[in-house]
């Protein structure tokens, strides 16, 4: 397990088995994730990445039933 070293103005170099497992180059981002006492790094991806992710086959489902179900939903919380 990699360790990383802290330096005195709070930066972290990351070795290159993170950067292999992250699939992260020169100038790529990382995002941390803070839970409890870990913090998680993780590729940042940009949201259009996440285009076509969700498929709805069907005719479009009208705001005002979408609305309605969210309403629903927070009601039976």
């Amino acid at each position: 397990m990699p360790e990383l070293t802290v330096t005195h103005t709070g930066r972290i170099t990351l070795p290159p088995s993170v950067r292999d497992a992250l699939d992260v180059q020169n100038g790529g981002k990382v995002r941390c994730v803070i839970h409890g006492d870990e913090v998680r790094l993780l590729k940042a991806r940009s949201v259009s990445r996440l285009y076509g992710i969700l498929r709805h086959d069907g005719a479009p489902v009208p705001l005002a039933d979408m609305e309605r179900a969210i309403a629903e939903g927070a009601a039976s919380e």
